[in-house]
């Protein structure tokens, strides 16, 4: 609706009354934001729901329960922001897992979108602060096949029907077996250019099995239930969708940047 006319007063002291009034300029949704509400909606589709937790956690729900020793680099303090000896800012969202499993047990089917913090010098593609979005479904006789039609649906409904998806060996302590997710590129439709280094692919997204040892930790008996995992940043998701090649932009507040979504 239009915005109420301002009250002037003329020279003969009555009021214009119809005179129009300075329209306020209307803001947008933020891209990260509008991303991650995308990928929400897709998974809340599913059948998942969303779980939230603390972004100040504790060196066992960051790294212990999540199979990450000490010895790990990940937990040296040039990579993880520590408040004190006890706290830190959590470094992934995998730590609502734990909370989530212990909470709910199972069967249990969410995921987990959340702000994370890393001891990573600012560059066009390193952030300190940034968000992800990490998946977990825990339930009886479900596996790796299960896991890969989820993320190829996914990838479908986020880039488009023409998108392919590729699973490659990896490792993450949490998880066993491991794998990384790659999609045919957005540019060159897997036919190889500079944004995917020729290679057709571009990688996407971690994920996995979980770990019995995860498992245990929150509290639901590998014997009976087995589970996947996936985590993903939703910056780097922008980036893709939008051609954006600055991470940094993001958090300007450039308004010229965020007019055009």
């Amino acid at each position: 609706p239009a915005l109420p006319a301002t009250v002037t007063v003329a020279a003969h002291g009555s009021r214009d009354l119809p005179l129009p009034g300075n329209r306020r300029a209307l803001g947008s949704i933020h891209p990260v934001t509008r991303v991650m509400r995308e990928i929400e909606d897709i998974f809340l589709g599913l059948g998942f729901t969303i779980e939230t937790g603390p972004e100040i956690e504790t060196p066992y729900y960051n790294f212990d329960a999540l199979n990450i020793p000490e010895s790990h680099p990940a937990r040296d303090d040039w990579d993880t922001l520590y408040i004190d000896s006890k706290t830190l800012l959590r470094t992934h969202t995998s730590p609502v897992q734990i909370h989530a499993m212990k909470k709910h047990g199972a069967p249990l089917y969410i995921i987990c979108p959340g702000k994370c913090y890393r001891h990573d010098n600012p560059d066009s593609s390193h952030a300190t602060m940034f968000h992800q979005v990490e998946g977990l479904a825990v339930d009886t006789d479900i596996n790796f096949a299960d896991l890969k039609g989820t993320l190829d649906f996914f990838a479908k409904k986020f880039f488009g029907e023409k998108i392919r998806t590729n699973f490659f060996p990896s490792f993450f302590p949490f998880t066993e077996p491991s794998g990384d997710v790659a999609i045919s590129c957005t540019i060159c439709d897997g036919q190889g250019c500079r944004v995917c280094k020729e290679s057709g692919w571009l990688e996407v997204m971690g994920c996995g099995m979980v770990h019995p040892g995860v498992l245990e930790h929150g509290g639901i008996d590998p014997r009976r239930y087995s589970g996947w995992a996936f985590g993903l940043g939703v910056e780097r998701f922008a980036m893709m969708k939008y051609g954006i090649n600055d991470i940094q932009l993001f958090t300007q507040s450039d308004v010229r940047f965020l007019e055009q979504f």
